[in-house]
This record gives structure tokens, sequence and C-alpha cells, in this order.
């Protein structure tokens, strides 16, 4: 326990009674939405304000506010998830946050959460359970990397911040979660084993460190305005994350000004007056556990009996004392003030009675509602959208004298179980009862990972049948073995003739709930690559529809190697629009890959045996602090096999040497101007542009393309003013999209903020800008750097 002792040290002593900061307001318009909450909220009776952040397991939705009829409040609807409408039918599967991340383009990122939000109203949910900022990605076998967008906090925020527009743009509240510390799948929540209840892993995370990575995106979140944000199900330094004085009261409500609802996921409340003056402002589902809702017959009780930390408990947490009624009215006015902020109390559209239906179903509860009713369309033409997203966060690894795109050819093999179409069904959470084997379907191909982040797909375009097509069209042959136990016992004598060819579609099923076991693609993939390679020669091409980071020990066999993510409902098409070079990729890895699984050195914590039910077992040191993925290997020099933010093109780039920086802020003071009030994001002068610097980004190729400038901030340290010992050498900083025709070169600039190039300095509780070289590197990936230029501060 010394080490989580030590942990703790670097956090602030805390006053013996947590205290909620109150909604303060952000703007004339959210003032104007605030007054109306406020109106609201006076009309409500204590037990009323009460129930209103009590979550309703019965509703239509995934979560539920119930209805206060006569104050002609209809509810709100809350569904999963950060890839779609997770139950919905005729509602678009769309590409996954890694893919989303991998396209490294803001435009797209917005478009995606707009297209989204449009869905999710159109449906009738207020709150859509997303976007994901946690997990980042500390652990690149966590279960819910793919969720969220990249395990760099700087792309991973902005991200989130563009996701965070589109939806609430289009009238829906968006939900970042899972505030914090979630970077792991096992024991992420309390577990009961014979009548003993064992507590959640703890993730025991030293100030800097959450500051720095796991705080950032979510502070850009705040900065957007997100309406809400759930806290996760783990402890945090020993304290449940939804019952944290210091990161729900103290960080998020009060250091980044945040002026919406804390949600917690669901059943990751465990206590009530604690949660409550720790900063929660709505519990879900409702009842006290998912044990207590399976067990209980819940469509006999009344509402207001169903047992709950809050609802009834929280009445008589404010009529004891226990909570304030000033803290029960924050609560109220949080939740409600998104509520008339983006109108949601004008004209909003019932819920599509389909989505409860296939709700109840989800859950063996079809007997509540046995009509089967018509869905209500509402996929528009977001499938041309989802087709072009999935193909920019497309990654072109390797591509050995030029085998793609495909061209003049007449023969082509398609090898894979993730080629052909889905063979249980067009709704696949995945048995999750054996993790001992790969998870999710044997046959047909991966859109999407498991668990509250999957989606229902109307249609979904294969691989296979997406080749077919073009085979159809260009006049080509398609073969295909997509068994891979036949590809394993290297059975491929129905091949014939040879192809000019082959493509290899390999997967790795990812889903809540569960870590993956190991960072190599699933179903005996390596077997089935050598075995294609062997017969197939130098013109072997690998496909994965992967969660994340894998291995790829076949890399030096095979001649192309392209990383499609999860793809959402247009798989087939995207690839074949990359593959055929209809769409010159431009996608970029948002993770590193290793040559080995041992070069990252952050196992999942997993007890087994009579310690795993000792609570205090539990514990995740986050020693590492600021050093994951890139940062992590280049502070040990262990060469990637492919780099942080590597992805080649079918026409190269270049960036000019002659890179210029201009000041735009004189005399900087290290430490900001002390805020006077809460803004959300925090200090405002965090936000504020301090330099500039601009070069010249040129299409050496022979066809147009795509290139993505990176931008890497190394940090003046270990000398008097600079940034303590614990800074890595270089960090993400800045990133662009930019579109060339051949042959055409444009200037491309980057802004840098306070936030920026500044450490979070935990003795003055400030980000602080050291003194001394600051060091700006261009390039196309961290292993890739063209032109440094190096200016004081």
């Amino acid at each position: 326990m010394l080490s989580h002792i030590l942990l703790l040290a670097v956090w602030p002593l805390l006053g013996a009674l947590a205290i909620s900061p109150n909604n303060t307001g952000i703007s004339r318009s959210w003032s104007e939405a605030q007054q109306l909450a406020s109106e609201f909220s006076a009309r409500l009776t204590l037990t009323e304000k009460a129930f209103l952040a009590t979550g309703w397991i019965l509703g239509p939705c995934d979560g539920n506010i119930a209805p206060i009829p006569r104050l002609n409040f209809s509810g709100m609807c809350l569904h999963d998830g950060p890839a779609g409408i997770r139950v919905a039918d005729l509602a678009t599967l769309f590409p996954a946050g890694v893919t989303t991340g991998a396209t490294w383009d803001r435009d797209l990122m917005y478009a995606r959460g707009l297209a989204m939000g449009e869905e999710f109203r159109e449906k009738g949910s207020h709150v859509i359970l997303g976007p994901v900022a946690g997990p980042l990605g500390r652990h690149p076998l966590g279960g819910r990397n793919w969720e969220g967008f990249a395990v760099d906090p700087y792309l991973s925020g902005i991200a989130m911040e563009e996701t965070i527009r589109g939806h609430q743009d289009a009238g829906v509240q968006a939900c970042a979660k899972h505030y914090i510390g979630n970077e792991q799948e096992t024991e992420r929540s309390s577990v009961i084993t014979n009548g003993i209840e064992t507590a959640a892993i703890s993730a025991n995370i030293d100030d800097r460190t959450l500051h720095e990575l796991y705080l950032w995106p979510f502070a850009n979140s705040v900065k957007a305005g997100t309406a809400s944000v759930m806290c996760s199900y783990n402890r945090l330094n020993q304290t449940y994350a939804c019952a944290h004085d210091r990161t729900l009261n103290e960080i998020l409500k009060g250091e980044l000004g945040f002026q919406g609802y804390v949600m917690s996921d669901w059943f990751a409340t465990h206590s009530g007056v604690d949660s409550v003056n720790g900063g929660l402002d709505m519990t879900m589902p409702g009842p006290l556990s998912q044990g207590e809702a399976q067990t209980l017959n819940l469509s006999a009780i009344p509402f207001h009996e169903i047992p709950s930390w809050f609802g009834t408990n929280l009445t008589t947490a404010v009529n004891n004392g226990s909570v304030s009624e000033a803290r029960l009215d924050d609560m109220v006015l949080r939740i409600m003030t998104p509520y008339y902020l983006l109108g949601q109390d004008q004209d909003f559209p019932s819920v599509d009675p389909s989505n409860a239906w296939l709700y109840y179903v989800s859950y063996g509860l079809a007997q509540l509602n046995p009509a089967i009713p018509v869905a209500r369309d509402v996929r528009a033409d977001h499938g041309a959208l989802v087709r072009e997203i999935a193909a920019a966060g497309t990654v072109l690894l390797k591509n050995e004298q030029s085998i793609l795109p495909i061209r003049n050819v007449t023969n082509i093999v398609v090898f894979g179980n993730d080629a052909p179409d889905t063979s249980d069904g067009l709704y696949f959470l995945g048995p999750i009862t054996d993790p001992s084997r790969p998870l999710g379907a044997k046959y047909g191909t991966l859109a999407v990972g498991g668990g509250s982040g999957a989606g229902r797909t109307s249609d979904l375009v294969s691989p296979l049948r997406a080749i077919r097509e073009r085979g159809y069209r260009d006049g080509f042959r398609t073969q295909y073995i997509t068994n891979n136990d036949l590809l394993a016992g290297n059975n491929l004598t129905s091949i014939f003739p040879l192809p000019d060819v082959c493509l290899v579609f390999l997967k790795t099923f990812s889903t809540e709930g569960w870590d993956r076991l190991s960072l190599e693609n699933d179903w005996n993939s390596t077997l089935a690559v050598e075995n294609v390679a062997a017969l197939c020669s130098n013109r072997t091409v690998v496909v994965t529809h992967s969660s994340g980071v894998n291995t790829l020990p076949w890399d030096d066999k095979v001649a192309a190697i392209v990383a499609a993510h999860y793809p959402g409902e247009q798989a087939g098409n995207s690839i074949v629009d990359v593959l055929w070079g209809d769409v010159n990729p431009s996608g970029h890895l948002p993770y590193t890959i290793p040559k080995n699984e041992s070069d990252y050195d952050f196992p999942i914590v997993n007890i087994t045996g009579p310690d795993a039910l000792n609570s205090d077992a539990w514990q995740e040191d986050f020693t590492e602090g600021l050093f994951i993925d890139y940062r992590h290997f280049d502070a040990h020099n262990i060469t990637p096999l492919y780099s942080f933010g590597h992805g080649l093109s079918y026409t190269t780039f270049d960036i000019s040497s002659d890179a210029q920086v201009s000041w735009i802020a004189q005399n900087l003071s290290a430490l900001p101007t002390p805020a006077t009030t809460s803004t959300p994001g925090g200090n405002s002068e965090l936000w504020g542009g301090v330099l500039n610097i601009t070069t010249t980004i040129s299409n050496t190729g022979s066809v147009a393309g795509a290139a993505v400038p990176q931008l890497y901030v190394s940090l003046p340290t270990r000398q008097d003013g600079g940034a303590p010992s614990g800074t890595p050498r270089s960090v993400l900083r800045g990133f662009e999209k930019v579109k060339l025709e051949a042959g055409q070169s444009i200037p491309v600039t980057f802004s840098l903020m306070r936030r920026d190039i500044s450490f979070w300095s935990v003795e003055e509780q400030e980000w602080r800008v050291p003194q001394g070289d600051l060091q700006l590197d261009l390039g196309f990936s961290f292993g890739d750097i063209r032109a440094s230029v190096t200016t004081q501060i």
C-alpha cells in the first residue's frame, strides 16, 4: 500500500466535507436556459427534484428520466452509444472512435458528430452516451480502447471537441465519458462472488499524470460545452470515481468550470449521500445494482418504490440535512439547463417505439411491449459519410513495389474469415462467457466492437461482397476461402489458377467487459497469413479490421498492410475505395504498433485465486507517469514497427526545412493570470494563442492526396526554470489535414496555445510555462520528422 500512499501524497489536501461547486452559467444563451431551468425547478416538489436525478429503468431507452406530466415534462431519453444508436433499427452504424481518430481530420470528426446527433434526435433521444475520452488507451489490450479516438491526449481532445460540437449543433446533449482512469475492463466494477463484494480496481494516478494525460481531452470536452460527463466504474486512488470529491468537485466543476451534470455509468453508484456531496448529479439506470435489477419484478413495482441510492433516499437525505437542499437544487439546474439550451422543450421528437421494443428484447423483457412497431428511418444519406470516414481512417502501413492500388488484374483471391457477410446476424455483441477463445462471430466482417459501443446495422456491406461487385464491373475473377481453419492448415488446393493479387482479411474483436488476451489478430491469423503468403509470393495484401494495436509477425512476408480499424456499415465499399485507388489513403495511426508484444510494458492487472476476493489487492499503479505509447517507446529507445502518426499514401509529401516561428504573446508570464470566474475549460488564458509556426507542405508525387503534417513540441527540461523530471522528450501539439494536387505546395500554420507549452505544476496547482529552448519538430509521424526549429521561451 506504500506506493498508493505516495501517489496520493501529491494530491492537495481536501476539506472534511465535500462541497460541489454551483452551476454559475456560461453565456447569455446559457443564462437564458439556466433561467428557464430555475423557473422549472421552482415548480417542483422535493420528491420530483430527487427523481429528476434518478434513473428510471423501465423507460423506453437505455437510460431514462421519468416524465412529470403535471408540468408537461415528457422526461429524458438517454441512448448508447458512441458509434450510433446501439439497439435501433433503420439507423446508421458509424465508424468507431478509433477509425475517426485515424482520419486526423477535424472536418470529418465534426461531420460524424453532427450526422450522429441528427439521427439520435430524430429517434427521440435527448442524450448521446458518448463520445469517449476514457479509456485513453494506456493498455494496448484495453477492451474499450476502440471507442475512444487516440492514445494521445491532444489528438483525442480535438476529436472530442469536434464531435461534441457536432452532437449539440444537432440539438442533442453529448455525454463525455468515462471520467476518469477507466483504463482496463478487468475488475472495472465491483464483483459479488458467493455473497462477498470485491471492490473495483483502483487506478492510482498522480496529480501531474492525471492533468497532462487523462484529464486533457476532458478539458477539451468541457471547453466545447458538453452537456454532461459520465463518471466511470473504477475507483480512483481508492475512492469510487462517481463519489470522488477531488476529481468531480474540485477539478471538473471547479478548475475546469464544468456547468453541466455528472451522471454515473450504469450501476457505478455505490453510495447516496457521499456520491451526491462528492459531485454526482444523476444516477443511472436507477436500481441499486444490476443484480437487483435482474432479480426484482420491476414491472410490478411502482416507479417511486424501485430501490435506488437516490430516489426516496435522496429525499430523506435532504430532509435530515445529510444533503443540502441547495445541492439538490443545483443538481436539477445542471440537468435541466442543457435541456433548455438545446431547445429540447420545444417540438422534440417522441421516442421511436421500435427502439423501446428492441431495447426490451435485448434485455429479455419483450413481454413488457409485445407489439412489434415499425421503425422510424433516420439514415438519410449518412451511408455516404460513413464510407468517406471509413476510407479516410484506413491506414496504409506498408506498400512494397506499389502493389496498391490494384490495377489491371484478371484474377483475385480473397482470404480470411473477416471478408464475408456475418454469419451471426447484423447485431452481434459476441459470446463473452469464454475469454480463452476469440470473442465475436467466427465468420463475417467486423465493423464495430461489442458492448454498449456496438450497433445494429440495417445493411452491412462486407469486403467480399464489395470486391465481387467490383469484379463484375471491371471484369476480373474473384475466388475466395473464408475459413481460417483451412488457411491455418494450409489447405489452399481449391485455388486455381494462381491469382494476380491475394487479399487476406483479418480481424480482432474487442468489447466492453473484457480485455484482450493478445496483441495478435484473432482466429489463427499468423498461420493464415504465412500460408497465403507462401502461395502468393510477393502479391499478398493484408487488411485488418481491429480495435487498435496489433503485432504483425508476418510483416516481412507480405507486400502491403492496411489497417482499416472498425469502419461501420460501409466496411466493404470503403476498403474497395482504398484498395483500388478511388480514394488515396490518408489515415495515420492514432497509436504505436510494436515489433513485439513485450515492447509495451503495461500489463492488465488480473488477480486470480483467493487474492481476487481481496479489494485491497486490486490496485493499478500508473507508475509510468506520462510515458505511455510513443512516449514510452521514445524514453526506452525502443524502435517500433510503425510509429505513432504513421501512414502512407499513393503519392509522396514533403515539408520545407525553413519553418518560421512568430510569437503572438510578448513577455509571456510563467503562470496565467488567476481566473476570477469559472469558465468552461478552465482559465481562459490557457486557451489563448501564444505562437505560430508556419511551413510549406508539398505533394511531390504524381497523384492528388491528403497529407497530415504533425507538430511535436519539446519543452525545456532539467535546468532552472525548465520542466521537471518525468517530462517526455516530445509530445504531439498540432496537426492539419491538407489536400494537395500533384505538384502543389501550400503554406500551413500551426497555432500553439499556452496550455500546449505548459506543464502541470503540482506544487503551484497551475499550468506553468517553462523557461529555456522550445524545440518544434514537424513531420509525418513521430518517427518521421522532416524539419525542426528552436525558439526561446
